[in-house]
């Protein structure tokens, strides 16, 4: 079963922002990107560079010669050492997805007051709640 982390609140994690974390020894990039959270490894498969460090940006999309079309704005991470670029919402490679990948994590957002309770555990009487922060969860 997967460890859990809490990682911050989505408030603490606004659009276009990351957060690098130490998950069990791994350092672990959480990205909010436009709204959906991804987490990454944070290494580069080239040369294990600190990929998470690198520049979020967008990317040249395939177009016909002579015509030239940027996309996926706030999408890709480029590794500060080399220049390599990947999807932060798949962990894909630009130049070869089909074969370069980064190790990706599952990510939530639960409530602050989330708390799973076993079958076998008593129940208690419990009271309707607001949730007003949400958590953000990295299950590695």
């Amino acid at each position: 079963m997967a460890k859990r982390y809490r990682v911050c609140t989505t408030e603490e994690l606004q659009p276009g922002e990351r957060k690098i974390v130490d998950a069990d020894g791994r350092s672990i990039g959480v990205f909010n990107v436009g709204g959906s959270y991804h987490a990454l490894l944070n290494l580069c498969p080239h040369q294990r560079g600190p990929l998470c460090l690198g520049q979020v940006t967008g990317t040249m999309l395939p177009s016909p010669v002579g015509e030239f079309r940027y996309g996926l704005e706030g999408r890709i991470i480029r590794c500060p050492w080399h220049g390599w670029e990947f999807d932060l919402t798949t962990g894909k490679s630009v130049f070869k997805p089909e074969r370069v990948k980064l190790k990706v994590y599952p990510v939530t957002v639960e409530p602050a007051c989330s708390g799973s309770q076993a079958e076998n555990e008593p129940r208690v009487e419990t009271f309707p709640v607001t949730v007003e922060r949400q958590w953000i969860v990295l299950h590695v």
